[in-house]
């Protein structure tokens, strides 16, 4: 008899397979070449991870365009699909994210690794972020304005806000 599973059993499983996975090849990067070597790899994936992943939303939920809004709207897919907890306001002029939990930084509290986090916010987040951007548009930029990893910007919370790059004209 083939087994029948509900739309929230598969995503959490994969959820929690996808999440392990990045955990798992990271850990026996650093037990064979060291956290930098690690890091280094990390970053590497994470340059064209949002390509991919910017490409499948598009067809996912029907996207052809190059705007903040599409990009927009490709990011919170993302942010959902992972678990993380998040706010997203859109003006016209800026897409501003409000990352209220971040799966990947709870991991890390929980894995007793957070002194790791500010280097991951550094060589992942902000190349991540990038490539986003890049992905929909070379005119489009982002810019992490708070941290919660950070303790001197002592926050609870991330802010990131996407926008049109200084003098690019919005398409």
């Amino acid at each position: 008899m083939k087994e029948k599973f509900t739309d929230s059993q598969l995503v959490d499983f994969l959820r929690r397979s996808y999440a392990a996975v990045d955990g798992l090849w990271f850990v026996k990067v650093e037990e064979l070449h060291g956290v930098d070597a690690a890091l280094d790899m990390d970053q590497a994936i994470w340059e064209i991870m949002p390509k991919i992943q910017g490409r499948k939303a598009r067809e996912v939920i029907g996207l052809s365009g190059t705007k903040l809004r599409d990009l927009a709207k490709a990011v919170q897919l993302k942010l959902t699909a992972e678990g993380y907890d998040y706010d997203a306001d859109f003006d016209g002029e800026d897409f501003k994210l409000t990352i209220n939990v971040c799966p990947w930084y709870e991991i890390l509290k929980a894995k007793d690794r957070i002194s790791l986090a500010e280097k991951i916010q550094e060589k992942i987040c902000k190349v991540e972020l990038a490539a986003w951007c890049k992905e929909f548009s070379p005119d489009l930029e982002s810019e992490v304005e708070k941290r919660a990893c950070i303790e001197d910007d002592c926050c609870d919370r991330c802010t990131i806000v996407f926008r049109y790059k200084q003098n690019m004209v919005k398409r």
